[in-house]
């Protein structure tokens, strides 16, 4: 059973999701403050030079060219972050802190944003500043503007770090999910090998405990004890079948050797046909406990102990030399494939069973003069051993069916069988994570058991 890796577990899956949703919305409350806060800035900056224009053009009026032309070199000299540049109608500089128009178009009564060289501590220095143009009779032009340098430095530096902070924050958060996601995933791979364990047949097999509290060993303490109850009604159920097979299977051997022995003794007697029908009942109830025993332990796994490896040709040339004969009494030509040694991990008792019981059903249910093959062969998958008959086949709507266990099929009414022989078969493959499949061969069925390479 393989563990998911780490990129594709839930657990860091949420957490990518967690943090992208986080970064993007860091990302978006940030840029959102920025910009209403930007906005209010340049509100503010906007009044103050709305409130400037307004004094300086009432100063126009008032005094004219020469009054505005005083009031603008004396701004001007105080330093403050008060930017003013009077113009003639050739954009020449008449007063003013500007050394010359800036290079925007613009109409007059719109705010523009501009750069502009101040001197600062002897050197020469770009920096941003906002203003409006103001248009005065004559052809004349007065800019108004303030400095928003420090403002332009903010929000060119957000715009530089904010990308790279998302970045920053998403690489962080796949890392810390990653170390978050490694750790879930060791106690789940735990929990799973366990499970696996268990699937296999070792009850004993507990979860581990790390004495954390959290919701793991909550988990796995619900487990253990679940898995303590199961051993034991598991435990208790062998001891019954022991006792079914202890108690009953001998009875019915002897019952069969007394029948045996009367039927010798009277074998000129009228009652013999009757004894000897009663053996062969005895015959197919203990072929059925027989069957039923052999099922019961496929599917609780008590043969794994069992397991190792075998070659595949070895089981199919010792199976098919026992019913060979079978065949060629009932008129049936019985062929099987040539094939080289093909090794898989597995019962060696249970694979012969299973192959017995499909080899008998083909050949029970071919018709005189029919044919039956026996292969097995190495693929890409795995071993395929394949029994193919040109009998009567089964419907596709009861391939699936016909697993279960006392299934007969009406055109199997009359002849004998239990309906066990493709519950073995089933339970087999179950053990060995082999495939079955049942397909149609046209005519007749073609059953197929794929083996993996290298289960155990």
């Amino acid at each position: 059973m393989r563990a998911p890796s780490l990129f594709r577990s839930l657990a860091f899956r949420v957490v990518v999701v967690y943090v992208a949703l986080f970064a993007l919305s860091t990302g978006a409350l940030v840029a959102f403050t920025y910009w209403n806060t930007e906005r209010a800035l340049d509100a503010e900056t906007d009044q103050v030079i709305e409130a400037e224009i307004t004094g300086l053009a009432e100063q126009y009026q008032r005094q004219g060219l020469a009054g505005l032309t005083d009031v603008i070199i004396s701004r001007s000299i105080r330093g403050n972050r008060g930017l003013y540049l009077l113009t003639d109608r050739n954009r020449r500089a008449i007063a003013g802190n500007l050394d010359g128009w800036p290079s925007v178009k613009a109409q007059p009564g719109n705010f523009i944003e501009f750069d502009y060289q101040r001197r600062i501590g002897g050197d020469l220095e770009t920096r941003r500043a906002r203003g409006r143009i103001f248009a005065l009779m004559g052809g004349f032009n007065l800019l108004v503007a303030r400095d928003v340098h420090e403002r332009y430095e903010t929000q060119r530096l957000l715009t530089t770090t904010l990308p790279w902070s998302v970045g920053l924050m998403l690489l962080l958060g796949l890392a810390g999910g990653a170390l978050m996601s490694r750790n879930l995933l060791t106690r789940l791979d735990s929990i799973n090998n366990t499970s696996h364990e268990i699937m296999e047949g070792d009850l004993s097999r507990r979860v581990p405990v790390t004495g954390s509290g959290d919701e793991f060993d909550t988990l796995a303490t619900n487990l253990n004890g679940m898995l303590e109850r199961i051993e034991r009604l598991m435990h208790g159920l062998r001891e019954v079948t022991d006792s079914v097979a202890h108690d009953l299977r001998t009875p019915l051997n002897r019952l069969r050797n007394r029948l045996e022995g009367t039927l010798m003794r009277m074998s000129e007697s009228p009652q013999s046909a009757e004894i000897e029908a009663a053996v062969a009942e005895t015959d197919r109830l203990i072929g059925t406990f027989n069957a039923l025993l052999l099922i019961a332990e496929a599917e609780a796994g008590a043969v794994r102990e069992a397991m190792a490896m075998v070659d595949m040709r070895v089981i199919v040339e010792g199976v098919a030399e026992l019913y060979e004969p079978v065949a060629e009494e009932k008129g049936i030509k019985f062929e099987l494939a040539p094939s080289g040694a093909v090794q898989i991990e597995g019962n060696k008792s249970l694979i012969s069973q299973a192959l017995a019981n499909l080899i008998d059903n083909a050949i029970k249910y071919t018709p005189p003069g029919g044919h039956v093959r026996v292969a097995v062969e190495e693929t890409s998958e795995g071993a395929a051993l394949s029994v193919s008959d040109n009998g009567p086949g089964i419907p596709d709507a009861d391939r699936g069916r016909v697993l279960d266990r006392f299934v007969r099929l009406e055109a199997s009414r009359n002849s004998p069988g239990t309906g066990l022989g493709l519950s073995l078969v089933a339970a087999v493959a179950r053990l060995h994570d082999a495939k079955l499949e049942l397909a149609d061969n046209a005519p007749g069925l073609k059953a197929t058991l794929l083996f993996p390479f290298g289960v155990r």
